[in-house]
């Protein structure tokens, strides 16, 4: 997940590794842990196979790494984005967010379609839960109670997603039509 991150990150604009972290730490908090001794490793990795490349700066007498991506690195990354990696509940959801936060990136039906997946697991994750029953137990119970309102907040949020997503590709699809008229 860290690598998916870093790598959109980079997409927007070159980055030194300090300001890669803060990025990361901002955006990207309720998402992923990001410290620098899982960054810096990462980033010499992406270096060593290509996917991203350094740029040094020169700023006031000191010479720092910048990374930017490099074609190569744009492809891992779309790739990344598309697939949909068997993993636990709670790594799926944080790389769901990740892969939200570069929306923008992407194409449309590209977008719809990691909607309709999260979608499918979310909805799935709450018929599984349904099955779950903890009456001797309040705590417990009351866990699951919470955990069910929160996967059943994120079902609303998805279908809100995917109908602007589904209104924005039908306008695009009806102007598209009229300026081939």
């Amino acid at each position: 997940m860290l690598e998916l991150a870093v790598l959109g990150l980079l997409q927007k604009e070159p980055l030194h590794g300090y300001r890669l972290k803060q990025q990361l730490e901002v955006f990207m908090s309720g998402c992923i842990s990001a410290n620098y001794g899982a960054i810096y490793p990462l980033l010499k990795r992406l270096e060593e196979q290509e996917f991203i490349q350094v740029i040094e700066e020169n700023a006031g007498g000191s010479t720092r790494k910048i990374y930017s991506i490099t074609q190569k690195g744009e492809a891992l990354w779309k790739q990344q984005m598309l697939e949909h990696p068997h993993e636990s509940w709670v790594h799926a959801r944080s790389r769901f967010m990740i892969k939200f936060f570069f929306f923008s990136h992407l194409v449309p039906q590209e977008r719809v379609k990691l909607l309709e997946h999260r979608l499918m697991v979310c909805r799935l994750r709450l018929e599984n839960q349904n099955l779950q029953s903890f009456p001797n137990d309040i705590y417990q119970a009351a866990a699951w109670e919470r955990h069910r309102e929160t996967v059943e907040y994120e079902i609303k949020w998805l279908c809100d997603r995917l109908t602007l997503e589904k209104t924005n590709l039908l306008t695009q699809s009806a102007e598209k039509s009229l300026h081939i008229s």
